[in-house]
């Protein structure tokens, strides 16, 4: 019965003080809140660029890094971005055919929400970007 109890005032203190940091003793913030949906939404992606300009989407499988790894490291990348490199080098390592990337950028793009839904703006931004040339 201690046990319980302890376990109980665990639960009941982290719902009330808690963080997602205190999970699961603590509220998960992405389940237990509800957006505003009138706010932009915000999504994150890590792109290389080829020496034609194109884009290639450095994400999932392509690295390795599933995103909520990425982004939980997205504070770190964005103090050094030569740590952006290590993406690069991981794309070239599983995809030994590719077009050589010669930057590495990392995107943040702001849909616009009326009634929670798409109202077709949106707007990219760079948040960092790492270039690649005479890194090699």
């Amino acid at each position: 019965m201690a046990a319980t109890a302890l376990v109980l005032a665990l639960l009941l203190a982290g719902t009330v003080w808690g963080t997602d940091s205190d999970f699961p003793f603590g509220p998960f913030r992405m389940y237990s809140t509800r957006a505003d949906p009138n706010a932009p939404v915000v999504s994150t992606r890590v792109v290389g660029v080829t020496d034609s300009g194109a884009e290639v989407r450095l994400s999932g499988g392509e690295v390795g890094l599933r995103r909520a790894e990425f982004e939980g490291q997205l504070p770190r990348l964005v103090e050094r971005p030569e740590l952006l490199t290590l993406l690069a080098e991981s794309y070239a390592e599983h995809h030994p055919g590719a077009e050589e990337l010669v930057e590495v950028r990392i995107v943040q793009r702001r849909y616009e929400l009326a009634g929670g839904r798409r109202t077709g703006e949106a707007t990219d931004r760079v948040l960092v970007a790492q270039d690649l040339e005479g890194t090699a």
